[in-house]
C-alpha cells in the first residue's frame, strides 16, 4: 500500500445519497475539499458544514457539472439507482449515460483521477439489467484514458440505508408481508435451491475505501470487490436483523418466495406500466437469487481494508433505524 499526504479538491456526484454523504465525510476528515453536485435541496443539511461546496443541479446539466469539475484534482461518481422510475430514470440513463457525462466533464476539466461506484456481480452476461448497465458504465471508464479505480461492493448497510429501513419494517411487522420475513428462493426447474448468500459491508468502511484510494497509487487501474468479513444467507441475514432491531417480533421467521413466480409477476407489472405497485422489481429477484460474495484480499493488500463485522455495526446503529 502506497499513500500520500496531498490535500485534494474532489468533485463528486451522488454526494447527498446514502453512500455519498459518508464518502464526503471521509474525504473531509482526511483534509480534502469536496465539490458536490446534488439535485436535492436537502444536500447542505446532510453533508459536512465545512469542507464541502454544494452545487444544486443534475448530472445532465452540463454547466452545473462543469462548475463542479473545474479545478478539481479527482472525480468520484456515485450515481446509481436501485429501481427504475417514471420520468426517464432508467438504469441505462442513470448508470451508463450519467457515467459518460461525468467522464466527459472530468476530461474537459483536465482531471486525471476518476473513481467509479459499481456493484458486485456486475458482468456482461448478467441476467439483471442493473448489473449489465453497471458493466457498460465500467467499460466507458476503462476506455476514458483516465487514472481510474472501480469499486464493486456487495450489500452496503448503515443506519440511513434503504435496505435496512425496509428490513426494519419486515422484522417489526409494520411492512408487508407482516407475518413472515420474505426472501426469494431460487429454483432449478421445479426444484427449489438453497438461498443465495450476501456479504454485507458497512457504509463507513466503503467510504474509507473511496477516500483512501485517492492517495494510493497501487489502486489506479484496479477493480476492487468489496464485502464485509462474513457472508450470510438471506434467511440468516434477516434473522440477525430481527434479533437486533428494537421492537422486532421474535416470532417472525424467514420464508422463501418462489423466485420464478415473483420474477414473472414483476415482468408483467413492468409491461403493464404498474411496476411501482410491487415492492420488488425484476432485477431485485434476479440479483438476490445469485451469490453476492467475494474475496477482499486485493482491497486489503492495496488499501489496508479491514471491514467491521455486520453484527457489531448493526448493534451500534439499530436503535437509529
Amino acid at each position: 500500500m502506497t499513500t500520500g499526504t496531498n490535500k485534494l479538491t474532489v468533485a463528486m456526484t451522488g454526494a447527498s445519497g446514502f453512500v455519498g454523504r459518508h464518502v464526503a465525510r471521509a474525504l473531509v476528515a482526511r483534509g480534502h475539499r469536496v465539490r458536490a453536485l446534488s439535485r436535492s435541496r436537502l444536500a447542505p443539511a446532510v453533508l459536512p458544514d465545512h469542507g464541502v461546496e454544494v452545487t444544486l443541479g443534475d448530472v445532465f446539466d452540463r454547466e452545473a457539472l462543469a462548475r463542479v469539475a473545474q479545478g478539481a484534482d479527482a472525480f468520484i461518481n456515485l450515481i446509481g439507482i436501485h429501481r427504475e422510475r417514471s420520468g426517464g430514470e432508467t438504469y441505462q440513463r442513470m448508470h451508463v449515460e450519467a457515467t459518460r457525462r461525468c467522464l466527459e466533464a472530468a476530461i474537459r476539466a483536465d482531471i486525471k483521477r476518476f473513481v467509479q461506484m459499481s456493484a458486485l456481480g456486475t458482468r456482461p452476461e448478467a441476467r439483471s439489467e442493473y448489473h449489465r448497465t453497471k458493466r457498460e458504465a465500467e467499460l466507458a471508464v476503462f476506455e476514458s484514458g483516465l487514472d481510474w479505480t472501480i469499486f464493486r461492493p456487495s450489500l452496503i448497510h448503515g443506519a440511513e440505508g434503504e435496505f435496512m429501513h425496509m428490513a426494519k419494517g419486515w422484522v417489526t411487522g409494520k411492512a408487508l408481508p407482516g407475518f413472515f420475513l420474505p426472501y426469494f428462493t431460487p429454483y432449478q426447474g421445479m426444484t427449489p435451491l438453497p438461498p443465495a448468500s450476501v456479504q454485507p459491508v458497512y457504509v463507513e468502511d466503503v467510504a474509507s475505501l473511496f477516500a483512501d484510494c485517492l492517495t494510493c497509487g497501487d489502486s489506479i487501474g484496479e477493480i476492487y470487490a468489496v464485502g464485509g468479513p462474513e457472508a450470510y444467507t438471506w434467511p440468516d441475514l434477516l434473522t440477525t436483523i430481527r434479533d437486533h432491531v428494537p421492537d422486532a417480533k421474535p416470532s417472525l421467521q424467514p420464508q422463501g418466495l418462489p423466485a420464478p413466480i415473483c420474477e414473472m409477476n414483476a415482468k408483467m407489472a413492468k409491461a403493464m406500466g404498474m411496476a411501482a405497485l410491487l415492492p420488488f422489481s425484476v432485477d431485485d429477484v434476479q440479483m438476490s437469487t445469485e451469490p453476492n460474495t467475494c474475496s477482499i484480499a486485493k482491497a486489503r493488500a492495496h488499501l489496508g481494508f479491514e471491514p467491521k463485522p455486520f453484527e457489531t455495526t448493526l448493534a451500534a446503529y439499530a436503535d437509529q433505524l
